[in-house]
């Protein structure tokens, strides 16, 4: 079986983009009907001029033109590029896509780290997953109210955090996506401030709280102040720290998970590690 070594063999081609110029309403709209978190920009040739996600949007909420909100500074790649330069783009950037284009910058793919998980698990990279544990893990106590499990989120920038009892033994897991299941948004408050009219039939109110999660604008969001244990995943599904890390890739790909607890020697809670922190797989945890 021959296997993938090009950015071309795991790119999702022809993807959906935006063209500029336009307004943050065409991109929400191309957002919630694709059920995506980026796109690239695009002007009417087809060529790159930058990339937008529903994160550019809620930092510049006083934009209104896709041109204000998007960013500039685009990692990109090519089509014959090796799977290894692409990880080391993306790494370095810290970005979640990574734009494929040609010589003249035409847009031809877009990647995410999701697309490399499957390449980690079909190389058998077999080191542990301990070696690409990168960030801090904070778990919350059972009993923490979800405004403050907000307030965690909004300042730390993670997306997921473990949820321990109080013996510290980890009993479940809460993303943002749990968290805003919870909040009590106004929905034509939301619209209004969007700029959305409620007569289009390409809304979708469900589709946009999934797209807004936690970057819409905190005042307008109202969580009831309950446990987070009350809307946790029980029972996570978890990865040992010795485990090869093709087999964490293999579990997230699978259950389309972005992130996954790690345990250590002792079964105890030892960190969380997210797709985008396996990328270093592919290129070696000393590689610069």
């Amino acid at each position: 079986m021959s296997l993938r070594s090009k950015v071309k063999d795991i790119m999702t081609p022809d993807p959906v983009c935006v063209v500029a110029p336009g307004t943050r309403k065409d991109v929400l709209r191309t957002l919630v009907k694709h059920n995506i978190t980026g796109v690239p920009v695009i002007n009417e040739e087809g060529y790159l001029l930058g990339i937008i996600s529903r994160r550019d949007i809620f930092e510049n909420p006083r934009e209104d033109q896709i041109a204000l909100i998007m960013r500039r500074n685009v990692p990109t790649v090519h089509v014959e590029d090796s799977i290894e330069d692409a990880a080391r783009t993306m790494l370095r950037y810290g970005r979640r896509h990574l734009v494929v284009v040609d010589e003249n910058k035409k847009v031809l793919g877009i990647i995410t780290p999701q697309d490399f998980l499957r390449v980690i698990e079909e190389r058998k990279i077999s080191d542990p997953v301990e070696i690409y544990i990168t960030r801090p893990c904070f778990p919350l106590h059972k009993c923490t109210p979800l405004p403050v499990v907000f307030r965690a989120m909004t300042l730390t920038s993670l997306t997921a955090f473990p949820v321990v009892d109080d013996e510290a033994n980890l009993i479940g897991i809460v993303t943002d996506r749990d968290l805003f299941e919870k909040a009590k948004i106004d929905k034509n408050v939301a619209m209004a401030e969007l700029g959305l009219g409620d007569d289009e039939d390409a809304w979708n109110w469900e589709g946009l709280r999934n797209v807004i999660k936690l970057f819409y604008m905190e005042e307008k969001v109202n969580l009831p102040a309950i446990p987070v244990e009350e809307v946790m995943i029980e029972n996570p599904l978890t990865i040992f720290s010795k485990t090869p890390v093709w087999e964490a890739a293999r579990m997230m790909r699978k259950n389309n998970f972005s992130q996954l607890p790690v345990r250590g020697v002792h079964d105890e809670l030892r960190a969380m590690i997210f797709d985008s922190d396996l990328v270093a797989a592919l290129v070696g945890v000393n590689d610069e």
